[in-house]
């Protein structure tokens, strides 16, 4: 699905041709789908209204408006049948049913990063909340809405909260001005609470592993600390300096180099083939002798959000290994391998990584760095891979089909898909 301003475009996935389009009231600003994918959620928070479509009868229409109170963020709920509205200055969140037409209230929920999380398997929810100028989480049983555990974090200024996949463990942390994150069991418990240092910017990302087994939490000073779940305790600490010195570690390096074109083919004017030819560069990957020096910025000391520490980790959908990005030395991805606990690749590009995300289904990662390529690292290698398009399609950002078999680029106005082909074993 994607959407044009107030229209609302669904396509087939595989030949994108256009299955159903919608008309709404008002210019579009996030699109949602359910996660049986009959229904799909339009939020136009300038008008306050949300509007619902059905996939399999697009005669019916459902408009949630809520008027005076406002909107600044709308979701749905894990069984797709449940829409969470937040109001202006977040006053509260209004859950709406589309089965019943009832309307639940969860009153003073935080402006805060991830406010908002479900279970893995959908039966829980929790919300942070701010009351009295204090930090509070409530736990919801999402069947009925039902409050089943409220309690006070310790925080100063909660920032986000977190389940681990299998549902058992709720983290919570803290602002970047004060290290701290905290582990709550599903009845309120305080399981533990982990502070690297004090006196300094603190954490800027968490990720859980798939197994649910470890928590990496990457922080402003540059390094990645990885907790396991029977202490909680950190087990390690990865580094991201701006020289690789260990021989053990593969360093590939993206080089460009310009297309040969005979000069028997050369015609004035030339055609639009040969033309995008001649002004397209070609990029690969060399490995690199080690040690190597990384490009590295130096972040400015007197602004807010500074451009330093761990931005981006994510775990890889088999457990194997862990991405990270350092934003102190934004060209480099680094992967980690989770077994060993060591550093196994590091990818050099040419420009800023902008996004990347691992495959579904296999240790597979694709990132975009800004230009009309796409690049593809696996356990056999990498590779870069021109998009073929006409003009200028700079890739900003990309999502992986549920199958791994194709993913969506995307620019600033346009979309494409890249199809894998899967290798028959």
């Amino acid at each position: 699905a994607s959407c044009v301003q107030y229209r609302l475009v669904v396509r087939d996935a595989n030949t994108l041709q256009v299955l159903q389009l919608y008309t709404c009231l008002d210019q579009i600003q996030y699109i949602e789908w359910s996660s049986d994918s009959l229904f799909i959620l339009c939020a136009m928070y300038k008008r306050g209204i949300v509007q619902v479509w059905s996939l399999e009868q697009p005669d019916w229409h459902c408009k949630i408006d809520e008027g005076s109170a406002g909107l600044v963020a709308s979701c749905w709920s894990p069984d797709g049948r449940h829409i969470l509205n937040t109001t202006e200055f977040h006053l509260r969140i209004t859950v709406w049913s589309l089965c019943t037409k009832s309307v639940s209230y969860i009153k003073y929920p935080k402006a805060c990063q991830q406010g908002i999380a479900f279970t893995k398997d959908g039966r829980y929810m929790a919300v942070a909340e701010r009351r009295d100028c204090k930090d509070f989480i409530s736990i919801f049983v999402c069947s009925d809405w039902q409050l089943l555990r409220h309690f006070d974090s310790e925080t100063q200024d909660l920032f986000g909260i977190e389940w681990a996949p299998n549902g058992c463990v709720l983290a919570a942390w803290d602002t970047c001005l004060e290290y701290k994150i905290l582990l709550y069991s599903l009845d309120g418990r305080l399981l533990s609470r982990y502070r690297a240092y004090e006196w300094s910017l603190g954490i800027k990302s968490i990720a859980w592993s798939p197994s649910s087994q470890f928590l990496a939490i990457g922080s402003y000073d540059e390094k990645v600390r990885i907790l396991n779940h029977v202490t909680w305790k950190k087990i390690t600490e990865f580094e991201h300096p701006a020289t690789i010195a260990n021989t053990k570690t593969i360093v590939y390096k993206e080089v460009e180099k310009s297309p040969s074109v005979e000069t028997e083919r050369l015609s004035f004017p030339p055609t639009r083939a040969l033309a995008s030819s001649l002004f397209s560069t070609q990029s690969k990957y060399d490995v690199s002798q080690v040690p190597v020096s990384l490009q590295c910025i130096k972040p400015v000391a007197d602004r807010a959000n500074p451009k330093m520490g761990i931005g981006m980790l994510a775990f890889s959908p088999d457990n194997c290994f862990l991405a990270t990005k350092n934003d102190n030395i934004p060209n480099a991805v680094w992967i980690w391998d989770v077994q060993k606990l060591k550093l196994f690749v590091v990818l050099e590009q040419l420009c800023a990584v902008q996004c990347f995300q691992w495959d579904p289904r296999q240790p597979r990662l694709a990132l975009c760095t800004g230009n009309s390529k796409v690049y593809l690292w696996s356990p056999a290698g990498c590779v870069s891979v021109q998009v073929p398009v006409e003009g200028d399609f700079q890739i900003v950002s990309l999502s992986w089909h549920s199958s791994g078999d194709s993913m969506a680029l995307l620019s600033k106005d346009n979309f494409c898909m890249c199809f894998l082909e899967r290798e028959e074993v």
